[in-house]
């Protein structure tokens, strides 16, 4: 079960990585390279931006309940 968890958090930290990476930055970053900067001079927050701040948001509860999850686990352990 530990192995189990450990691979979910693994899994989970690289995604959340990559997310905040695409995230619009205020000065620009790697988001800007991907097309993101050309969507800034319309105002407003795209459908893509909000999906991406929901499924970084949820990655990050699905990170932290893996690392409570985990540190449970080995805190009980025999």
């Amino acid at each position: 079960m530990e192995t189990v968890f450990t691979g979910i958090l693994i899994a989970s930290s690289a995604f959340m990585i990559l997310l905040v990476l695409l995230h619009k930055g205020r000065g620009g970053g790697l988001s800007d390279m991907f097309g993101g900067g050309v969507s800034s001079s319309l105002g407003g927050s795209s459908v893509a931006e909000r999906n991406l701040d929901r499924l970084t948001v949820g990655i990050g509860v699905v990170w932290f309940a893996t690392v409570i999850a985990l540190g449970l686990l080995l805190a009980y352990k025999n």
